[in-house]
């Protein structure tokens, strides 16, 4: 068996093991958050929680993509753009953004930590060595040009909702509320819509397996979160909006 064969078999067994997470996180919330009630062990501030826990998605793939990759491939390139760009937010702007959040457990943090590795040596393998690095070629293709608006048209879908969120936070007031501004009239988590939007149309432009492995768990993910939010939301408010979804606008 090849290097090759070899990756591709890890990595559609880490695709496979997907939904059986997703499964049993529609069981089981991730204790965190507004879901980080009882005994779950140590804790960190949460803006250092966060720092660290998506620290490892802003450098593994791209170390591993300066070093074992072509940089000369302008799809690669591309690419490493868009998820620096996604990653620099997340790792950088949006912890020190946060006013005062709950503690993060520190085994969120490691599990988080581990995930951020793991996905980030499969791309970083898989987009710059074991796969051919796409040429300009490429960009005569409609896909990438999908992608590409698809990922933008997420991130500013998630920038938005962080921004509506904080908003219902004044300084030195605790608590929760609905909020009700852009996509929140339709759906309880746009932020994880947002996300969902992106990582498939960076998919579309990678056009790879591990493009493809990274959209599934983002998917498996924030999915049941966001049906566990919107739970959440229904039992904590008697006037939430009864026509509102939990993520999909008029389906889910």
């Amino acid at each position: 068996m090849s290097e090759k064969d070899l990756f591709q078999g890890t990595l559609l067994a880490w695709i496979g093991l997907a939904p059986i997470i997703a499964l049993v996180l529609l069981k089981i919330a991730a204790p965190y958050g507004r879901h980080g009630k009882g005994k779950v062990g140590p804790r960190i501030p949460a803006r250092l929680g966060w720092f660290l826990m998506e620290l490892p998605a802003l450098v593994v793939f791209p170390v591993l993509a300066a070093i074992r990759g072509d940089l000369g491939s302008p799809v690669l390139i591309l690419l490493l753009a868009m998820w620096v760009l996604h990653y620099g937010n997340r790792a950088v702007v949006y912890p020190w953004r946060l006013r005062a959040g709950s503690p993060m457990p520190v085994v969120i943090l490691l599990s988080g930590m581990t995930f951020n590795v793991i996905n980030g040596t499969f791309l970083g393998l898989g987009l710059s060595l074991f796969d051919s690095p796409r040429g300009l070629e490429w960009f005569a293709d409609p896909r990438p040009w999908l992608g590409l608006a698809l990922f933008l048209g997420g991130f500013a879908m998630n920038l938005n909702a962080d921004a509506i969120l904080r908003g219902l936070r004044k300084a030195g007031q605790g608590g929760y509320s609905i909020p009700r501004a852009g996509f929140y009239r339709f759906v309880s988590c746009p932020n994880y819509l947002g996300e969902i939007v992106e990582w498939t149309g960076w998919a579309i432009v990678a056009w790879s397996l591990p493009g493809l492995a990274f959209a599934v768990w983002t998917v498996a993910n924030l999915l049941p979160r966001a049906l566990t939010h919107h739970q959440w939301y229904r039992r904590t408010f008697p006037d939430y909006p009864a026509q509102r979804k939990a993520i999909l606008p008029f389906l889910l």
